[in-house]
């Protein structure tokens, strides 16, 4: 069943990215056109894995200083979109920095990215973080779809280890109207666009920031850009700070909030420790302007 994706919220993501495709404007009657007309293109799904636990992502993964901004910002949401760039200031100024570790299946070309390692995920697939008591949930969880079945132990994979100040794992060219976090992204090529941010000095992280706009912030020597094909995210406390950790935030919704973060008292659907991400490529089908 194809979906038609109409821009009405704060970011809009995917529709930007689905109406910039053809040069169209992000506007909520080019988009009402492209579902009239009825042409479709096929959209790769994330599966996000923690234990029995699956989150199926069309958008984003982020953690650190994005995650900060798109979840935390949430308290200025009287001042509608600006809020994202008033929060971005604030986290300038008070910098974050994240220890933890990401390990990737790099796509062809990007093999000499990080460190050669194994396959670290295995407590992801047989742990278990919810309340054994939820055991009907899970029955009928079996009959669902659970992601794509890929032989994960036998790939090759690599590992990038922190501090981090952002990643950030996309599936399309645009995070937001006027983000385009990952440039080279597709819609449906069976990977990810994964974006590391580390060690950067803040004068150069405001320069980096101006040109979100445009994807120029991946040409910084201090961003880290390559496609991957799984991803395993293993997420630690602020390095400033080991008594606080960070937010997972996909598609813009709370996956996992950290000790000491904003309304971590709050249940999320998962816990903030390792997940696991594997692509199935084309799954979706969406409603697009050609």
């Amino acid at each position: 069943m194809p979906l038609g994706v109409v821009p009405a919220g704060t970011g809009n993501g995917m529709a930007k990215s689905l109406l910039d495709s053809v040069g169209d404007p992000c506007a909520v009657a080019n988009a009402v056109l492209a579902i009239i007309r009825g042409h479709k293109r096929q959209l790769d799904v994330a599966t996000i894995a923690q234990g029995e636990t699956r989150f199926f992502s069309i958008l984003m993964l982020a953690w650190g200083l994005i995650a900060d901004i798109d979840i935390e910002s949430e308290k200025y949401r009287w001042m509608g979109s600006a809020r994202l760039d008033f929060y971005a200031l604030c986290r300038f100024f008070n910098m974050r920095q994240y220890n933890g570790s990401v390990s990737f299946v790099p796509a062809p070309g990007f093999e000499s990215y990080g460190e050669s390692t194994s396959y670290p995920g295995k407590s992801t697939i047989k742990g278990n973080n919810s309340d054994p008591s939820e055991g009907e949930h899970f029955n009928l969880q079996t009959h669902c779809y659970q992601g794509p079945e890929v032989d994960l132990e036998n790939l090759n994979w690599r590992v990038i280890t922190g501090p981090f100040i952002s990643v950030w794992l996309h599936n399309v060219p645009w995070g937001a109207e006027d983000t385009m976090a990952a440039p080279d992204a597709k819609f449906s090529d069976g990977y990810l666009d994964l974006i590391i941010m580390k060690n950067c000095p803040k004068l150069q992280l405001l320069s980096m920031m101006s040109e979100l706009n445009n994807g120029g912030h991946v040409k910084s020597p201090y961003v880290t850009y390559l496609k991957v094909k799984a991803f395993i995210l293993e997420p630690g406390p602020r390095t400033k700070d080991q008594e606080k950790e960070g937010i997972l935030d996909s598609d813009g919704e709370v996956l996992a909030r950290g000790k000491g973060t904003y309304k971590c008292e709050q249940k999320s659907l998962m816990s903030y420790d390792k997940l696991q991400i594997t692509v199935d490529k084309g799954l979706a089908t969406l409603f697009a302007p050609v």
